[in-house]
């Protein structure tokens, strides 16, 4: 009884603990002060030369630099000041108060939620500065390569102003011009192309290979994105080994097969698998053999992954082909996800799936998820337009607080209930009809599609109808900037993937549209977003309609959804409508159709969260070891510690070498960084496997994350002392001589070539089925209870 009671009392302090720390708008009145002074001062600053001013900053440098606490009030209000100045010169632009607010909560550390259009950049450029003002090394992590260099040379005249240096990394970005942009007081970068960096350090023998400083500040844009949806995907740093591909054969053969026939799947559309009838037809094409037989074991991986390419992997939904390679599409983004591909035997029956030549495969040096990234700062802060909705979880990973800021004009936008169709096939018929009308009057019109294929279907009903549109999808992303400017002008009809982290503002008239062009589309309600259906978080509906009613405009919001959508089929797959439709196939008020597709949403968002929950406790263990191994590696690369240990072990070989000491030191160093990073790829191997098939100790009752944490404490038990082993045993034998040691000679070669790309996430994943099964689970309890 004691127990229950604890635990109930427990339950309570935690709920009113996430109460009192739910997200809420700013108190203005805290800042009231604040901000009549930053007022105040920049009246004085405003007589500065831009020598003057800089000195200004200098002088605040001085003062603030090595503050082991945030910035104090009167700090504040300098920097404030300054920096509001430095943008009115360098961009013509004065920060309003509501960006210094957003500044402000950054610098405490906050993810600061802000709306689409209300100066997310400036606002993250006065805050990076103050950072580096108080000495430190700011990262500011974007969505992708050209956000972050777009970002870096925009604001460069502000730093450069307040005497702040800034640099960028991107995919083309050689040693020499990464290791200047990381030695700058501010570096943007893709959040993947510094986590890639972050392996390449790993891989260095010398300290002057290295291109990054110690991690300190991360501020990072987008932050819901790649806090929330991109956390759990892992950066891979892999070297050459015999090419492993596709199987051309099985792809042929498992080509001819057909749905209900040969193959079955499962009502989410999550696993397909062999029929009996399916099973011979494959066995007796593949030369009469048994697939289930441990001889073929290999053969059933390639069918098991070709069947998977086949049945559920769909061409321009969640790939494109172009140049001759497969492309896989960020879902949460709806362009190419550069870099990224499935794990190795599933790429490569996609490949083989589409004829095309596969890709280079190798082993796995070193990787790190996003979130064990975001992990090694000491200071992490963010900004978004879309944070509340995520808020629990930014709590509960990152222990960060989200802080929404009021927008500097009240949004007047109309959002329209959802219109709710009975197939697809209606709702796109209803949807074209909608633009056809709206486009006679002018009003510009912008179309949230859920993928490709889906984009490309509703651009040639709206040819067919008459209305040419612009289609920005993963297809040509290349253009999306100058295609998201001119969303905005007079008749324009836009039809767009994923709205996330495109990173450019639509202006009522169009980006080079005067105050007559904006007054003409303001005059006809706004920009007009309507929806082809809900994605499976709402963040990103809203992330959709927030690019309507930016700072103050008019505009207007509608979703199209329909019971046969995607998100209904695979989350809520026993809706039905609660009343008839009419003879448009729509529902109309009809609030039960409403509401089973909220909730699949609902569903679908649940079962996201489990997923990074559970990721997450298994990578934690990882995280730890990796954290365990990279100080050790830190010290034998910066230290003499290699040195020190085998001339310990070895004195006798280390007098009969009678060589220098730099050079004996250096030879130690690199025997015994091959055999740690041979030996931590050879962890990281057997920890996957592992991973791969836990599930199955669920089957024999046992926990599959107790399971693996016993196997992988067990096997890192030992990693660090067995590596000081076989380094002795080869600094014993290796020849070494002025030139340094001959490694190749020893057998023991580094990978001639090296890779970095993501894993996207496994679309078969057996944590996904869990996760997908408990949310069902819980909600239909719930269900039950209400009943």
């Amino acid at each position: 009884m004691a127990g229950d009671v604890a635990a109930f009392l427990t339950r309570v302090k935690s709920g009113f603990q996430r109460l009192l720390e739910r997200p809420s708008t700013v108190d203005l009145k805290r800042y009231a002060e604040v901000l009549t002074s930053i007022e105040w001062r920049e009246e004085r600053v405003a007589k500065l030369d831009d020598a003057e001013l800089t000195a200004a900053a200098a002088a605040l440098r001085e003062k603030v630099t090595g503050s082991a606490k945030d910035l104090d009030s009167q700090a504040m209000v300098e920097l404030c000041a300054l920096g509001r100045e430095a943008a009115r010169r360098a961009l013509d632009q004065r920060p309003y108060d509501m960006q210094l607010v957003g500044a402000m909560e950054l610098l405490h550390g906050r993810v600061v939620e802000m709306g689409t259009g209300e100066g997310k950049t400036l606002a993250g450029a006065l805050a990076a500065a103050g950072y580096a003002l108080q000495g430190r090394s700011v990262h500011v992590m974007s969505v992708n390569d050209y956000l972050a260099r777009r970002d870096a040379e925009w604001m460069r005249p502000v730093y450069e102003l307040l005497g702040v240096s800034v640099g960028w990394v991107d995919q083309e970005a050689d040693a020499e011009h990464r290791r200047a942009a990381y030695a700058a007081d501010v570096t943007y970068g893709a959040v993947s192309e510094i986590g890639f960096d972050v392996l390449r350090d790993r891989l260095c023998v010398d300290p002057d290979e290295l291109v990054q400083r110690a991690p300190d500040v991360a501020l990072i844009d987008e932050a819901d994105s790649v806090l929330v949806d991109e956390a759990r995907v892992p950066l891979v740093m892999a070297g050459s080994t015999d090419d492993s591909q596709g199987d051309p054969e099985v792809a042929q053969v498992v080509r001819a097969l057909r749905p209900g026939q040969h193959y079955e799947r499962d009502e989410d559309n999550r696993n397909a698998w062999l029929t009996t009838r399916g099973a011979k037809v494959v066995e007796k094409a593949l030369g009469d053999i048994d697939l289930y037989s441990g001889d073929h074991s290999d053969r059933l991986a390639a069918v098991n992954a070709a069947l998977h390419a086949h049945a559920l992997l769909q061409r321009d939904v969640d790939y494109i082909v172009r140049d001759g390679k497969v492309h896989l599409i960020n879902t949460s983004r709806g362009r190419i996800a550069l870099l990224q591909r499935w794990p190795d035997g599933l790429q490569a029956a996609v490949e083989a799936k589409e004829r095309l030549k596969p890709t280079e495969s190798g082993e796995v040096l070193d990787s790190i998820s996003v979130q064990g990234l975001v992990g090694r700062y000491q200071r992490v802060c963010g900004m978004t337009g879309t944070a509340q909705a995520v808020a629990e979880q930014l709590r509960e990973f990152y222990e960060l607080k989200v802080s929404v800021i009021p927008p500097n004009k009240p949004c007047v936008r109309e959002d329209e209930p959802d219109r709710v169709y009975e197939t697809v096939e209606a709702k796109e018929s209803a949807l074209v009809k909608e633009i056809v009308e709206q486009h006679k009057g002018g009003r510009p019109i912008l179309v949230g599609t859920m993928d490709v294929a889906e984009s490309e279907r509703i651009a040639e009903k709206l040819t067919e109808a008459g209305v040419s549109s612009v289609v920005l999808n993963a297809k040509n992303d290349a253009e999306e900037a100058a295609i998201v400017a001119e969303a905005g002008a007079f008749a324009a009809v836009t039809v767009s993937t994923q709205m996330a982290g495109r990173g450019t503002d639509i202006r009522l008239g169009g980006a080079e549209g005067d105050t007559d062009d904006h007054d003409k589309v303001a005059d006809l309600g706004g920009l007009y977003v309507i929806g082809c259906g809900h994605y499976p978080s709402s963040r990103l509906d809203n992330q959709l309609r927030g690019r309507s009613g930016r700072q103050g405009d008019p505009g207007g919001s509608v979703v199209f959804a329909s019971l046969t959508d995607d998100l209904v089929n695979q989350y809520a797959p026993d809706a039905a409508a609660g009343s008839d439709a009419d003879d448009d196939g729509r529902h109309t008020d009809d609030p039960t159709a409403r509401r089973y597709i909220e909730h699949a949403q609902r569903v679908a968002e649940g079962v996201n969260i489990d997923i990074h929950r559970n990721t997450w406790r298994y990578t934690r263990l990882i995280e730890h070891q990796r954290g365990i191994v990279l100080a050790y590696r830190d010290d034998v690369l910066n230290t003499d510690l290699a040195a020190k240990q085998l001339k310990e072990r070895l004195p006798e070989r280390w007098e009969e070498l009678d060589l220098p000491s730099e050079v004996l030191e250096r030879a130690a160093r690199h025997v015994l960084l091959f055999h740690l990073d041979s030996r931590w790829s050879q962890h990281l191997a057997y920890l996957s496997d592992v991973r791969e098939t836990i599930h199955l100790r669920a089957l024999a009752r046992e926990t599959p994350i107790d399971e693996f944490h016993r196997a992988a404490i067990g096997e890192f038990r030992g990693l660090l002392k067995e590596v000081g082993d076989l380094a002795a045993e080869t600094f014993e034998t290796a020849s070494i001589t002025a030139d340094g040691v001959d490694l190749d000679a020893a057998g023991l070669r580094r990978p001639s070539s090296t890779w970095t790309y993501m894993v996207h996430d496994n679309p078969f994943d057996s944590d996904a089925e869990q996760a997908l099964q408990r949310v069902r689970a819980s909600l239909k309890k719930i269900k039950a209870g209400k009943a």
